[in-house]
């Protein structure tokens, strides 16, 4: 980023920083030099719903109406408790350390605030991912090497 590795990082950086995370559409940026450290964040786009037309389209002539298929019905599935680790960012899910490490935790672990439950790697970077939460997992929600979003839950938690 900077030209010599003593000076501090600049208003002109940061801008290059924010500047990438438009070009590849990142929702977040975590920048960490020696002991600088910048934790960058931005909304992401909203998707507007689509606008339909109330003006009917022309019908053809001799045309058979469309057939209407009732769409299954979802079961209704139990309500699921307890408090949700969400991802702090974008990126690739890693459960461990490397690849022959067991799982930081698995079902049934016990979890402290400081606890890592995980690894999210973007862009080369790998951050630690904190419980910050007391209890036991119940539930893993993705997988090693899966892509996650920022907000998405990767840990259901029962707090103690």
């Amino acid at each position: 980023m900077s030209e010599n590795p003593s000076e501090p990082l600049n208003v002109r950086n940061i801008h290059h920083l924010v500047r990438m995370m438009k070009r590849y559409d990142l929702t977040a940026l975590d920048y960490i030099d020696g002991p600088t450290k910048i934790r960058l964040r931005r909304q992401g786009i909203e998707v507007q719903a689509p606008i339909v037309s109330a003006t009917p389209a022309p019908v053809a002539a001799q045309q058979p109406p469309p057939t209407v298929v009732a769409a299954p019905t979802p079961q209704p599935t139990p309500a699921a408790t307890g408090v949700v680790i969400e991802s702090p960012m974008v990126g690739t899910f890693y459960s461990s350390g490397s690849p022959d490490a067991p799982p930081f935790v698995t079902v049934g672990s016990a979890v402290t605030p400081d606890t890592t439950v995980c690894i999210i790697e973007a862009m080369k970077v790998f951050t630690d991912i904190p419980a910050r939460v007391t209890g036991t997992i119940t539930e893993i929600l993705v997988k090693t090497g899966q892509s996650v979003e920022f907000g998405q839950p990767l840990f259901r938690v029962n707090p103690s």
